[in-house]
C-alpha cells in the first residue's frame, strides 16, 4: 500500500499550524502588494491584508513559484510513495495547470487534481482527500474521486462594498454608483471556475435569505439530495471580521440542527476581488 501525502494551498483557508495538525502541507499563496512581495499566513495576516486593502494599496494575487513547489515535492516524496495536490480551481488561476504540467516529470508520483474549488470547497476537498489517503487508497483514486465530484458544492457570497468589484473591473463604475446609491448587496456564486453574479437584494437580512434558499435548492436540484446532516457540509465564511458571520451561523444552525457547520475566513485571493465585509455559506455533498 502506497504511502500518500495531500499538498494544498493557502487558499483553501488551511492555516500552516492547522496543516501541521492535520499532517498534511500547505503552499503559502504570494500577494504583491505596492509592488513587494508577501506569502499568506507567512509575513501576510489576514488583519495586515485587510489593513493594507482598506488603505488602498495595490494588491495583486500571484502562482507559487515553480521553484518552491518543486522543493516541496521532492522532500515530501522523501518520506511518501504519492503525492495528490490540491490547488485552488484552475477556473480562477494558473496555477493548476501550472502544477499539472510538473507533474508530467514525476513519473506517476504526483496527482495534480483540478478540483474546481476554492476557499471553505476546497478545505472539504483537502479533509476528504485526508480521510482517503488514511484508508489506504492511492494517488490516482484520490484525484478521480475528488475529479468526479468537483461540482457538488456552491459557494454564495453578499457583499459590504461594491468598491473593490469596481476596482477590479468586474462591474462598471455606473453600475456601483447605482447600486451604492440604491444600497444594493449583491450575491456572488462560486460553482467551478467562476465567480457570477447571483442575485441582488436590498438588505443583509435579504441576502441571508437568497443565500439559504440557493444552498437547500442546490440540496435538492444540483445535487439531488436532502438537507439531512448525513448528506452534505455545509459552513459559512467572511471576509474582514467575523461578527455577522457569527449570527449567520447561529442563524442557520436553527435550520440545520444535525449538521456541525463550519466557520473560516474566505480565502485572501477572493478577498481582495470583494473586501471586507462579506458572508458566504458553502455547501458540498459528504463523501459517502
Amino acid at each position: 500500500m502506497s504511502k500518500v501525502a495531500v499538498i494544498t494551498d493557502s487558499n483553501s483557508g488551511i492555516t500552516q499550524k492547522q496543516a501541521e495538525e492535520l499532517g498534511i502541507r500547505v503552499i503559502p499563496m504570494p500577494f504583491f502588494i505596492n509592488g513587494e512581495v508577501f506569502y499568506e499566513d507567512i509575513n501576510l495576516s489576514q488583519e495586515e491584508f485587510y489593513k493594507k486593502l482598506e488603505e488602498g494599496a495595490d494588491i495583486s494575487t500571484s502562482q507559487p513559484s515553480i521553484g518552491d513547489i518543486l522543493d516541496l515535492w521532492d522532500k515530501t516524496l522523501k518520506e511518501y510513495d504519492e503525492i495528490v495536490h490540491i490547488p485552488m480551481s484552475s477556473g480562477l488561476s494558473g496555477s493548476c495547470e501550472t502544477a499539472m504540467m510538473l507533474a508530467n516529470d514525476y513519473e506517476g508520483k504526483v496527482f495534480v487534481v483540478d478540483n474546481q474549488r476554492i476557499s471553505v470547497t476546497q478545505r472539504m476537498s483537502v479533509l476528504d482527500a485526508i480521510d482517503m489517503a488514511d484508508e489506504g487508497m492511492s494517488g490516482k483514486e484520490i484525484k478521480e474521486y475528488l475529479e468526479d465530484t468537483k461540482m457538488q458544492s456552491s459557494i454564495y457570497i453578499t457583499l459590504d462594498t461594491l468598491k473593490y468589484l469596481k476596482k477590479g473591473g468586474r462591474i462598471t463604475p455606473a453600475a456601483a454608483a447605482l447600486g451604492t446609491f440604491l444600497k444594493l448587496k449583491p450575491v456572488l456564486q462560486i460553482q467551478g471556475e467562476k465567480l457570477d453574479a447571483y442575485a441582488k437584494a436590498r438588505t443583509l437580512k435579504q441576502a441571508k435569505t437568497i443565500m439559504t434558499e440557493a444552498i437547500m435548492d442546490d440540496f435538492v436540484t444540483r445535487f439531488n439530495d436532502t438537507k439531512e446532516a448525513e448528506s452534505m457540509n455545509i459552513a459559512v465564511a467572511y471576509s474582514g471580521t467575523a461578527d455577522e458571520c457569527e449570527i449567520f451561523k447561529d442563524e442557520l444552525q436553527k435550520l440545520f440542527p444535525e449538521h456541525d457547520i463550519m466557520m473560516d475566513p474566505l480565502s485572501l485571493s477572493v478577498s481582495c476581488h470583494i473586501g471586507p465585509g462579506a458572508v458566504a455559506v458553502a455547501c458540498a455533498k459528504k463523501r459517502k
